[in-house]
């Protein structure tokens, strides 16, 4: 203690003994000296003051100054250590907040810090952004708070807003947000009415019933977003963002002076379009030039920088390579935003997304830009050290030329080598530039080679200052130069500064001996004070000095108007001024020999300016234009003005741009000959962008491209993102011919036009290449993995290629590829390594492509992503990795599940004995193997750490559980098959569903079939809520070999009642057995278990409520070779047939095109004639496409069913062939919706719930669009089928057990024996503006219920008042509206996904999911392959199989290398030749099933894992889990 308090006394005076004065005299700077533990961060000045606030982020407080780092006082109106945040006012320079660590209070200063004011926010600080303040730029006391309210494991970010700058508490603003700004954010910006730029805000709202980007929309209120007296809706619209149009997937708004942008992403891509307006009003979508040779225009998420912009143009760097060592092109807009022009292409970046690139502060049209000089070779190989030169520019990008010191051309650090706070070279001196960099070739080493240069002519010469990096400021408007060494030690004990614009530099000496390593050199935001601050880190404890420098007592002179100069942004050699930006440009500065401070502080100093005439340099090259040997050369299609071309004749002309356009920003006066030179110029309409459409012909256009003979065609789909403004339609083909019993792979080709050309790639010209594994998510993405460690891949649909090397081998038992949902280029690989003679998997990470990896875990069977952006748990991050792995990292033991939120820095452990686990939407269910009774437990989590039982319903008892399939759901909650008979051939079971935490069950439908490896006959309608169908086993009692008699079922409310498909009527093609609908005569279909393509499901996303399939009529489902081809276009309330036979479909342009064909699926059948229909199977015409019957192996379009091509694959007498069927010519323009229904060229249709109180379900009625039929147009865009929803009073439906509450035998909800309900108060701390709690009373409402009135069921019990608003309560029994608002959707709006895959995604991102299907290798020509199906959600699919879990494993290398009949089962083809070849999946029974012993397990995953991949699918593929035997299979 003795010792403690010596040192601290020697701290206290140490630290007197610096605060002291250290020079008298008035010709050196005065020091003053503060010591701190930790390390100051986030220091800022209040605008125009001398106070300056930092953060200690390690103690969690903030500490302020009056005096410019003189004197340092903690902020102790805010308790110790709760400071979390600091934030500033953007627009006030007196105001500062201080959010606190509890996130519900927090402080407020509105007098530079002087005082401080506690304020409520009305929500807690959110977790899940940073940008938590918005301020409006004209009001101050208007302030935006986008934060969060949880309960429990469940968060959902809201907004809430001020009008008297949180003088009372917040306000609700919107709920189920990600964030929200005031349209008057910017002081340039205005929507031209004083009123709406007041109050007008936007808002991002994510979907009430999905938590996915892809679905978030912006929503713009001029009423905070409140209801009004005439109507109890929110005030809000939905803008049209593309002209017309709305748009789905906004994920940012950022505003750039008088700018507002909205990015937009979209399924499929991580390729954004980014929208404009001016006024909130008129939307335009950013349309950037055609790429072209090397340049790639692509905005992809994270990877385009928004820069600083200018008063008449938005700048955007756009990131064009590899992650790992980035380059860009930087683009320039017009004057309203919309079209962007390149201006320089291979700039440099990191790959945080910063970009070398500043502009000359209060210079316009200067700005220095660093860019790679050996380009090409870094685009080649990720691992090339770039070659940076700095390149400047006068003329606003249009010109660039090098930055020179005495002739020679010099480098400077820039942007990407921050090595100080603020500005990397100028400030607000007039012309005084500094910066570190060297002369030579291009930019060196920073510590190294470095030196500091000063230019006072805007960066046109540079000096050399001094020698060896430095840190530097700028005092006085650039009367005084300040420069600090910089160093990576502590051995720096001087400072340097220069009076004359640094020709001369004097050093004076830090106090008392003083060595730091320098951290920070700063002064007042305006660049006008005498004042510095110099922050380092010493040896010594405390480590942290903050030292102040004050060179006030320099000079006591001040500058007169003899000692100033008029400096010229510009001159020529003769000194004279020359125009820039069609000005001349002067300031008024300090002459550099002066003797003498302006004294002028918190001044900028004001431009005076001149407009020039036009000349040459005042114009630039138009969109799509670039320039070549000095003229501007057109590089794409040419933007003609609206209402030209209309008449669709290719040959008409139009005045269109010359390729030249002034300047945006440019101020130059016109004259008659330059007007001239660069008047508009008669254009063709055969070069403008999307060129008129032909007249409609009502006929199909087909193209035919043959190919040598294969016996097996391998197909992937790489579907474009809505917001890709390409319209290409890419599909990559393989053929494959049967050899030795195995499968040999032939050339690669793709299409970018659905098949009408093929192209083979010369970087596919590999005969390694084995595999072709698709990215589950970005379908832009697809790898090439050879038979060694080289993987190819592609990031643009296939237009050019790149390569790394993977980490290990690949393993047997191990699938390669893992896939992040949110992030590209994140990717789990998992092979295999040798070490001492011993083999064990081993699983790596890349954060960049896979151009660097780091160890994941080691013995593990697999790993993959978890995190995802659409979950807002706190934790579950985005880096949350789940692996199964072998405890201890030994071989032979038990399986643990790891999961790990930070990389593998951090792990947690759940369970032993570990059999498999799944993840479906938010869900992770994992299986555990319970020894005593060889069978398994299954248990759900929704963050990856916390994992609960599963409690099944009273009566629902199975003696051994040995079999479980997660099904698909649209409720957020779980549909769980368990098995009931495991006999073989008898095999069936029963679906229960879940509560939205996954734990808590109830039945659904009993006797459902599946078969021996317990793939279910179950399969939702895509696209609608609450519509599935099932086949189940009428004669379940029945023991033997008895065959199963099996009837179908469909459910219109998720599954809480099924009933037997109607009857269709008596057809053209003849009668049916039976008229009566029920048990006795219905209609059956056959299901999943017995197609053979399972690529094809019933229905497509796109057709809301169309549905296929093949079935007869009668009492049950007969021989499938009997079955004719039905359709419904109601959702299953009516039926009909169309064809007598199995007819395969394919359905395109969203329902309005429908395509059948007779393939191979149904059998050997050869033909040459389909059947299309225009009007949505109401009739149908006849096609002959061929002249010689022709086997069919497939019908296929894009996933979505937005296209209006098809293409048949097939063979005929010549060998294989592609046949693409365009049916554009049936229509020439795109449908258009409008609020009249006469006019609009779509209707409204609601689906019937018949067995719903008034056909509601989860509290409303939907409405959908769909086109009519009679309409002779396409669907161009689009289409939010979603058109609205009416909400229903609230029934028991709405409701659902609570926690710690079950089902009992009387259906009531009652507590669980030896649980306790949740606390009640609990609300009230989670919801802050509650004015009251009621006792629980079992229930609470499903997440996704929308109901309004009705029977409150969670309510239904005493209120009690919540603390703080006891009068309130005495005053009115009610719960606010924010409340209300607030528990309708809390509790899962954020993770409400299981069916929105449905929903969204026939990407295979629906339906059943197998524990576990991940979990090894599947056949690479499947459509079975969990690259196709990651993360395991398929529709009819997957089987956990309780004694042992059935996982994905086994097949992917065993079919490829021992030719088992992958391909054949692709496309429904018999087995090939090879049967089963070598090493099949086995498992053993862990004491339950029929007779024990080992058979084979087929995996029916991924057939609609899809990706549009439309590959093979393996009858013989995977493993169970528990397997007894780890053979190898080669």
């Amino acid at each position: 203690m003795r010792a403690r308090a010596a040192l601290q006394a020697a701290a206290m005076l140490a630290t007197a003994l610096w605060a002291t004065p250290l020079a008298a005299r008035n010709d050196r700077p005065t020091f003053h000296t503060k010591p701190f533990e930790n390390i100051p961060t986030n220091v800022v000045y209040f605008p125009a003051s001398d106070v300056v606030l930092f953060q200690d982020t390690e103690d969690n407080n903030v500490y302020r100054s009056d005096d410019s780092g003189m004197k340092w006082d903690r902020v102790d109106a805010v308790p110790e250590g709760k400071a979390w945040l600091l934030y500033m006012h953007q627009y006030d320079a007196n105001r500062a907040y201080i959010l606190t660590e509890d996130g519900l209070h927090h402080f407020r200063t509105g007098d530079r810090g002087k005082t401080w004011d506690k304020f409520e926010s009305g929500a807690r600080t959110s977790e899940f952004r940073g940008d938590i303040m918005q301020f409006h730029a004209a009001d101050p006391d208007r302030i935006i708070f986008n934060g969060m309210v949880c309960q429990g494991l469940f968060c959902q970010e809201v907004a809430t807003y001020t009008t008297d700058g949180f003088q009372t508490g917040g306000k609700t603003l919107r709920s189920n947000t990600d964030g929200c700004w005031w349209a008057k954010s910017s002081e340039l910006f205005t929507t031209g009415s004083e009123d709406l730029d007041r109050s007008r805000i936007l808002c991002i709202v994510r979907d009430a019933f999905s938590p996915f980007k892809q679905d978030q929309r912006v929503l713009v209120s001029d009423n905070f977003f409140q209801a009004t007296d005439e109507s109890k809706d929110l005030q809000e619209f939905e803008p049209d963002l593309d002209m017309n149009k709305r748009v789905q997937g906004a994920v940012n708004v950022v505003v750039v002076n008088k700018y507002l942008l909205v990015a937009a992403t979209s399924e499929n891509t991580d390729e954004m379009a980014l929208f404009v307006t001016d006024d909130t009003k008129k939307w335009h979508r950013a349309v950037f030039p055609a790429g072209h040779g090397s340049h790639d225009h692509r905005v992809l998420q994270e990877a385009y920088t928004v820069l600083e912009g200018t008063n008449y143009s938005i700048q955007i760097d756009v990131m064009t390579t590899r992650r790992s060592n980035p380059m860009g092109i930087m683009f320039t807009s017009n004057s309203n935003g919309t079209y962007f022009s390149e201006n320089i292409e291979h700039t440099n970046r990191n790959s945080r997304g910063h970009v070398d690139f500043e502009k000359i502060t209060g210079v316009q049209g200067i700005f220095l830009v660093n860019t790679v000089d050996n380009w090409e070779e870094v685009e080649k190989k990720a691992s090339a050290k770039k070659k940076v030169v700095s390149q400047i520019t006068f003329d606003d990008g249009r010109t660039f030329e090098p930055a020179t010191a005495d002739g020679k051309r010099i480098h400077l650090h820039s942007v990407t080598e921050l090595s100080n706070v603020g500005r990397v070279f100028s400030s607000p001196a007039p012309g005084l530039v500094m910066a570190v960099g060297n002369r030579g070739d291009h930019l060196k080493d920073y510590w190294d080679d470095g030196k500091l240069y000063v230019s006072d002519d805007a960066g046109m010469t540079w000096n050399k200052a001094l020698d060896g990096p430095h840190k530097y400021e700028f005092g006085d408007q650039g009367s005084i130069l300040v420069a600090v060494r910089d160093s990576k030690k502590h051995d720096v004990d001087e400072i340097s500064y220069s009076l004359d614009h640094g020709l001369t530099w004097t050093k004076e000496s830090l106090p008392d001996g003083l060595k730091i390593r320098p951290y920070i050199l700063t002064t007042t935001q305006e660049s006008a004070s005498l004042k510095f601050i110099l922050i380092g880190k010493t040896e010594k404890s405390p480590q942290w000095k903050v030292i102040a420098i004050d060179f006030d007592s320099l000079h006591e002179s001040t500058c007169k108007d003899s000692d100033m100069e008029e400096w010229f942004a510009r001159v020529d050699e003769d000194k004279k001024p020359t125009c820039l930006m069609g000005h001349t440009q002067s300031f008024s500065r300090r002459k550099k020999t002066s003797e003498c401070f302006l004294r002028q502080e918190f001044k900028h100093p004001v431009a005076q300016t001149k407009d020039c005439d036009c000349t040459d340099a005042d114009y630039e090259c138009d969109f799509n234009f670039e320039r070549e040997d000095g003229k501007c050369v057109a590089k794409g299609p040419i933007m003609a003005p609206e209402g030209a071309c209309r008449d669709a004749n290719p040959d008409a002309t139009f005045k269109g741009t010359s390729g030249y356009r002034r300047i945006p920003g440019n101020t130059c006066k016109s004259t008659k000959e330059m007007d001239e030179k660069y008047q508009e110029v008669d254009r063709k309409c055969s070069d403008i962008v999307g060129k008129p459409s032909a007249p409609a012909t009502d006929k199909i256009v087909q193209t035919h491209q043959s190919f040598e003979k294969w016996d097996e065609l391998e197909k992937h789909y790489l579907e474009r993102g809505e917001t890709s403004p390409g319209k290409e339609q890419t599909i990559i083909l393989r053929g494959l011919k049967s050899e030795g019993g195995g499968w040999e792979p032939g050339p690669i080709h793709i299409t970018d036009d659905h098949g009408k050309t093929w192209r083979a790639p010369k970087d596919l010209d590999d005969k390694d290449i084995r595999d072709i594994i698709p990215h589950q998510y970005f379908k832009d993405m697809v790898f090439f993995l050879t038979t060694g460690k080289k993987v190819i891949y592609t990031t643009d649909h296939g237009r050019t290629f790149r390569d790394f090397k993977a980490p290990s081998d690949r393993s047997k038992r191990a699938f390669p590829l893992s896939f992040h949902p949110d992030k590209k280029e994140w990717l789990i690989w998992t092979g295999e390594k040798c070490e001492h003679g011993e083999c064990y998997t081993i699983s790596s990470f890349s954060k960049d492509g896979g151009d660097n990896w780091q160890t994941a875990s080691r013995f593990v069977r697999r790993c993959e992503f978890t995190g995802s952006a659409a979950y807002k748990y706190p934790d579950r991050k985005k880096e949350q990795i789940l692996c199964l792995r072998h405890e201890k990292e030994e071989k032979d033991s038990p399986l643990e599940l790891v999961s790990t939120n930070d990389w593998f820095a951090n792990e947690n452990k759940y369970g032993k004995d570990v059999r498999e686990f799944a993840t479906m939407a938010e869900f992770i269910v994992v299986a555990t193997e319970k020894a005593a009774n060889k069978t398994l437990q299954v248990s759900a989590s929704l963050d990856g750490t916390v994992f609960a039982d599963a409690r099944f319903p009273h009566g629902f008892v199975v003696p051994h559980q040995h079999a479980y399939t997660v099904l698909d759901s649209s409720t957020h909650a779980v549909n769980l098959f368990v098995g009931t008979e495991m006999a073989e051939g008898r095999t069936l079971g029963t679906i229960i569903k879940s509560n939205s935490n996954g734990t808590s069950y109830v039945l659904s439908v009993r006797n459902v079939n599946c078969n021996d490896d317990f793939y279910v006959d179950f399969e939702k309608m895509l696209g609608l809520e609450g519509v599935a169908v099932v086949n189940v086993v009428a004669n379940p009692d029945e023991k033997g070999s008895a065959p199963k008699r099996l009837q179908t079922k469909i459910t219109h409310n998720d599954g809480a009642l099924w009933s037997y498909l109607p009857t269709p009527s008596n057809d053209g093609f003849g009668k049916f057995p039976c008229q009566s609908n029920g048990e006795k005569c219905a209609l059956h279909i056959h299901g999943y278990t017995e197609r053979r393509d399972h690529g094809k499901t019933y229905s497509s996303q796109g057709a809301v409520g169309l549905m296929f399939g093949w079935g007869n009529v009668g009492d049950s489902l007969g021989a499938r070779e009997d079955a004719d081809t039905f359709m419904t276009t109601d959702a299953g309330i009516s039926w009909k047939r169309v064809k007598q036979g199995q007819w395969t479909w394919a359905i395109g342009d969203l329902g309005a095109v429908i395509v059948l064909v007779q393939t191979r699926a149904a059998g050997p059948k050869k033909t040459k004639v389909l059947y299309y229909s225009v009007d949505q199977g109401a009739t149908w015409k006849e096609h002959e496409f061929s002249s010689e019957e022709v086997e069919v192996w497939d019908v296929t379009t894009l996933r979505s069913g937005s296209s209006r091509d098809f293409l048949l694959w097939g063979k005929d007498s010549n060998g294989t062939f592609t046949l693409n069927l365009d049916f554009s010519g049936f229509s020439e323009r795109a449908c258009q919706s409008n609020d009249d229904p006469d006019k609009s060229d779509y209707s409204i249709w609601s689906p019937s719930h018949p067995l719903q109180p008034d056909g509601c379900l989860f509290g409303h009625v939907s409405q959908y669009l769909r086109k009519k039929s009679d309409r002779k147009c396409y669907n161009d865009f689009k289409l939010q089928t979603l058109y609205g929803k009416q909400n229903c009073t609230c029934t028991r439906e709405d409701f659902e057990c609570d926690y710690n509450f079950e089902l009992d035998p009387f259906g009531q909800c009652a507590l669980v024996p030896g649980l306790a309900p949740k606390d009640p108060a609990a609300w009230c701390r989670d919801h802050p503006d509650a004015v009251e709690y009621h006792e629980p009373t079992g229930y609470r409402r499903i997440p996704l219920t929308t109901c309004a009135g009705g029977h409150a069921f969670d309510q239904e019990s005493p209120a009690h008042p919540c603390a703080g608003h006891e009068d309130e309560f005495a005053r009115r029994r009610a719960v606010s509206g924010v409340v209300v608002a607030l528990a309708v959707v809390v509790p899962v709006a954020l993770a409400a996904a299981a069916g929105w895959y449905v929903w969204r995604n026939w990407n295979g991102k629906f339906g059943q999911i197998r524990l576990g299907d991940q979990g090894a290798a599947t056949v690479v020509f499947d459509s079975d392959r969990p690259w196709v199906r990651y993360p395991v959600i398929v529709l009819s699919a997957v089987a956990a199989v309780a004694v042992a879990l059935p996982v994905v494993l086994g097949a992917v290398w065993r079919s490829v290398r021992a030719g088992a009949a992958a391909a054949a089962g692709r496309f429904g083809a018999a087995a090939a030749p090879g049967g089963e070849g070598g090493g099949r999946g086995r498992w053993s029974r862990l004491g339950g099933g029929a007779g024990g012993g080992t058979r084979r397990f087929t995996t029916r995953g991924s057939f609609a894992r899809g990706s549009g991949d439309y590959a093979i699918v393996d009858d013989d593929e995977g493993e169970l889990l528990g397997e007894d035997s780890d053979e190898d299979v080669v």
